[in-house]
């Protein structure tokens, strides 16, 4: 079952940007961000995780959010 994240730019950053992930047909985990309103497909930057480094970006997220005020 294929299943895709969808996150979008808080409005206090003024971007319209979104962050879609999911897991590609490569075993990776396919990070894009792009801008739903762009007129050119090609025009967004995307990156590709094996398990092993999307476990430590996941790690660093945390971390960073927990340095985050409430």
């Amino acid at each position: 079952m294929a299943v895709e994240l969808k996150f979008t730019s808080t409005q206090r950053s003024e971007v319209q940007t979104e962050l879609i992930a999911h897991c590609n047909q490569n075993n990776e985990i396919y990070i894009e961000i792009k801008e739903p309103e762009c007129a050119h497909d090609w025009d967004y930057q995307f990156i590709c995780l094996d398990k092993e480094t999307a476990i430590k970006l996941a790690k660093e997220l945390r971390k960073q959010i927990s340095m985050l005020e409430d």
